[in-house]
């Protein structure tokens, strides 16, 4: 690489590319995870990988041969899963990770992504999973409007000011027919992506199958931020009876019915 134009390894380029070749892995997780480890003392291990190998089975006939399981080391939220399934994924677009310092800005090349995984419950933690989506499920629910008392009740705080009786035409012609503003004409904003989920889980308690089209009128959240939580928590049926509409996966199905149940 050339180094006048700060592109070395050296401490005094614009990019620090010592590990470049450095192989690391990516995983998506829940959200209750990323928030425990966020909480988690810096100095302590977060969980463990474990790996275990089919034998009679090599990785290259049969990639199921190989599987990944983590260990969380420590879990202070009730309910929350202790083991996950990592399924792993060697066909992604080739992604590198970097760093940026605090002060100065001093940004790094970590790695390149080797391998990419998607954390879920182990099957043996799904109803402790079940339990947690419940409880997130029952907060997000949970209303926090106030009510305000105005004092003055007799609304002479609403009346027309004197002077301006007489200046909008009474003329049926000269009043000017007010558009209904179009739901989809607005812009919508973005809830909170864990309490979306919550929400989403309440849907499909009421019905198993939904469109896109349903969901955005129900959650009123953008249509491309709801087939993100969707590609992750639902199946597309593209035929069959109920074709063109969402339902849940497996995984998340047991915990939708254990909810209905209770």
């Amino acid at each position: 690489m050339d180094e006048e134009n700060g592109y070395s390894g050296s401490s005094s380029s614009n990019l620090e590319t010592t590990k470049a070749e450095r192989s690391v892995w990516l995983m998506k997780c829940p959200l209750v995870v990323a928030k425990s480890w966020q909480a988690h003392p810096p100095s302590q291990p977060l969980a463990k990988v474990v790996l275990s190998l089919d034998p009679l089975h090599p990785e290259e006939d049969d990639p199921s041969a190989v599987q990944f399981t983590m260990e969380m080391a420590g879990s202070e939220a009730v309910n929350m899963p202790k083991t996950y399934s990592l399924n792993m994924f060697k066909d992604f677009v080739p992604m590198c990770v970097f760093s940026e310092t605090s002060q100065g800005g001093k940004v790094a090349m970590e790695g390149k992504v080797e391998h990419k995984f998607d954390m879920k419950p182990h099957g043996e933690n799904i109803e402790e999973y079940g339990k947690l989506c419940r409880e997130r499920t029952n907060k997000s629910m949970i209303k926090n409007r106030q009510i305000q008392v105005i004092d003055n009740d007799r609304g002479v705080l609403m009346r027309p000011m004197p002077g301006m009786i007489g200046l909008v035409s009474s003329n049926s012609k000269d009043k000017k027919k007010t558009q209904p503003v179009k739901q989809s004409d607005t812009k919508r904003t973005r809830r909170d992506r864990g309490e979306l989920e919550d929400i989403m889980f309440k849907l499909f308690e009421r019905q198993p199958n939904w469109a896109l089209k349903q969901l955005v009128q129900e959650t009123d959240q953008p249509a491309q931020f709801l087939k993100e939580i969707l590609n992750e928590l639902c199946v597309y049926n593209k035929r069959g009876a109920n074709q063109g509409t969402y339902e849940l996966k497996l995984e998340y199905k047991k915990s939708v019915e254990d909810t209905s149940a209770e």
